[in-house]
């Protein structure tokens, strides 16, 4: 059975991503991608769908014991879980080598006291747990073969397979190291060449020691933030620039419900707000890099922009249900692909116009392409602001006039007034001035409820959305407007959890099935960090810093965020680790810094 959400910690090489449980199991790998078929699904299934775990030897038929401690080494991705057992203290070093070919995953077993029964079972299942591989030795080394994929298993220790599973059993003595290491490689190629996993080790560390120099951020909540920045470089698929919203597909919103999906892509909104979070801590070459993949992927047709995109600019990305696997904690369906990239979501537009216009800002080298985009995304919204979309949240219900859409047209026309407005780019700057107000008073009149003093969800609701919580981030109206302040205080009567956390609207009430989906989910924890983000800029610092560190809190040991927080359960739900978590963490930490508004 999968751990909690929480016990996961990650590895990666920024082209994929394995998921490792505090029992040392590896319960999720997709390869050679992000968005490539599983190797090991355990984590939605069971352990017959792919898993390889690696701790002290235990009895048979019992559970695999927890590790006693881990962390990260240092600021890295370099995963150290260690286990004290009545014969000693044994440590296992996880790791993936930033990719120059070939993806591997390195396990080094190490004893630290005594002397360590130590057992490695790896069941490798390919197609997301559907298929059994071709297992056999070639030479010394061990190969799994199924269709056009092969994985490569690479160690000293003594293996035997039985009941479809390869195990070594060993022991280790202080000092003494037994190192493992599966390679991916297409399977009419020649095999990969033999790894050097200590070497290997030696530059994952230097590579993300460098990295991490590059931080510009050194204020009270440095910990949290480069965790974060860490995290968010790990989702990053380096061939392209584009940038994954999670590792994973079909962590639950609701253990046990229905809404499960697929976050191994690109969402232009989360790519977006995690450029603009690179740019203001020092990372500008990734900034580049993502702006050159939007770029890319949205060619010469932004009238048809989509919501997300494949990893390396791919449009088509339909969605499906693979029945043989019952789902993380029996959460059903689980989905790969993702419906959604053909929804009309006219934020995307802002989100894009911010990110570029904050490149442009903050110095990133010029790009004419990226200012003629501009141009023809205004163009587009000149015709079209003023239709019904299905919004931020991605709704399966009825479209309607999402007021935080109608707020991200706004922003999409004013951040291209003002790139023509500094002379880098020719466009009908009266004819957009005269659209910026028009957009502005259309929300303001038909957003806005006067008798609660709050803009609402969308046009002729009552009902809320945490989505209001960037009208004063984006400059739409300042933080002191009483509409503003009126908003902001609604959200946290009407959205908020007894913890203060936000959720996204309701999912029951007056207007149930908005979103056209059944069941309910957790606090959204970006919508939290948002209303912390508008508590300092209203002058409740105080207030705002401690929500900001009770959101910390939420954390796992590793310092690592879900897309959500169930209240009730007391757990992290929803994909995992998640960038649109991350990423407004770094925001508020950069705003409480700014104001000073932190304890100690």
């Amino acid at each position: 059975m999968a751990g909690r959400i929480e016990d996961y910690a990650l590895i990666g090489d920024m082209q994929t991503a394995a998921l490792v449980c505090r029992d040392g199991s590896v319960d999720w790998l997709c390869l050679p991608r992000f968005d490539s078929h599983a190797v090991f699904a355990g984590l939605l299934g069971t352990e017959e769908h792919g898993l390889w775990r690696i701790g002290p030897a235990g009895t048979e038929g019992t559970p695999a014991a927890s590790a006693d401690r881990r962390r990260y080494l240092g600021d890295s991705l370099i995963l150290e879980s260690e286990w004290d057992t009545p014969r000693g203290t044994i440590r296992v070093t996880d790791f993936m080598p930033p990719r120059e070919d070939t993806p591997q995953l390195i396990r080094i077993v190490e004893g630290i006291s005594g002397r360590v029964a130590v057992r490695s079972s790896l069941r490798m299942r390919f197609s997301y747990g559907r298929v059994v591989p071709w297992v056999h030795k070639v030479g010394d080394r061990t190969v799994a073969v199924a269709g056009p994929d092969s994985v490569w298993f690479d160690t000293a220790a003594e293996t035997h397979g039985r009941a479809l599973t390869t195990y070594s059993d060993f022991t280790v003595t202080p000092g003494e190291k037994v190192a493992f290491t599966l390679s991916w490689q297409p399977s009419h190629k020649e095999p990969p060449a033999l790894p050097d996993p200590e070497g290997s080790l030696e530059a994952t560390a230097e590579f993300w020691r460098e990295w991490v120099e590059h931080c510009t951020y050194h204020g009270p909540y440095r910990e949290a933030v480069v965790r974060s920045l860490i995290t968010l470089k790990a989702l990053t698929y380096a061939p392209t620039g584009g940038i994954v919203a999670a590792p994973t597909t079909s962590l639950p919103e609701e253990i046990g419900g229905v809404r499960n999906w697929d976050y191994r892509y690109t969402w232009l909104r989360d790519a977006a707000i995690t450029l603009s979070s690179m740019l203001r801590t020092g990372y500008r070459e990734e900034a580049r890099a993502w702006r050159d993949w939007l770029l890319r992927a949205v060619a010469g047709d932004p009238e048809n922009l989509q919501i997300m995109y494949g990893i390396a600019g791919e449009r088509e990305l339909g969605e499906a249900e693979l029945d043989w696997l019952p789902g993380y904690e029996n959460s059903g369906p689980v989905r790969i692909g993702n419906g959604a990239a053909g929804q009309l979501q006219l934020d995307v537009y802002g989100e894009v116009t911010e990110a570029l216009h904050l490149a442009h800002m903050t110095g990133l080298s010029r790009n004419d392409y990226a200012s003629l985009l501009q141009i023809k995304l205004i163009q587009y919204l000149e015709t079209h602001w003023n239709e019904p979309d299905e919004g931020i949240w991605e709704v399966r219900g009825p479209r309607r006039h999402f007021t935080h859409s109608k707020v991200m047209a706004w922003v999409a026309v004013d951040r291209t007034i003002k790139l023509i407005e500094s002379g880098d780019a020719d466009g009908p700057l009266e004819r957009w001035r005269a659209l910026r107000d028009e957009i502005h008073r259309d929300v303001c009149e038909k957003g806005y409820d006067p008798e609660r003093n709050t803009f609402t969800q969308s046009y002729g609701s009552r009902e809320l959305d945490a989505s209001l919580l960037l009208i004063p981030q984006m400059g739409f109206l300042p933080p002191d407007d009483k509409r503003v302040i009126g908003t902001i205080e609604a959200i946290q009567r009407e959205l908020a959890t007894e913890d203060g956390f936000v959720l996204r609207y309701p999912t029951a009430g007056e207007e149930a099935g908005v979103d056209g989906l059944e069941g309910d989910e957790g606090a959204f924890l970006a919508c939290s960090f948002w209303l912390a983000d508008d508590l300092a800029m209203i002058g409740r610092v105080d207030e705002a810093r401690k929500l900001f560190e009770r959101l910390l809190s939420l954390r796992n040991d590793l310092g690592l965020l879900a897309e959500e927080w169930d209240a009730r359960l007391q757990r992290q739900v929803g994909n995992f680790p998640q960038a649109f978590s991350h990423v407004p963490l770094i925001d508020t930490a950069l705003r409480l810094t700014a104001s000073g508004a932190y304890g100690g």
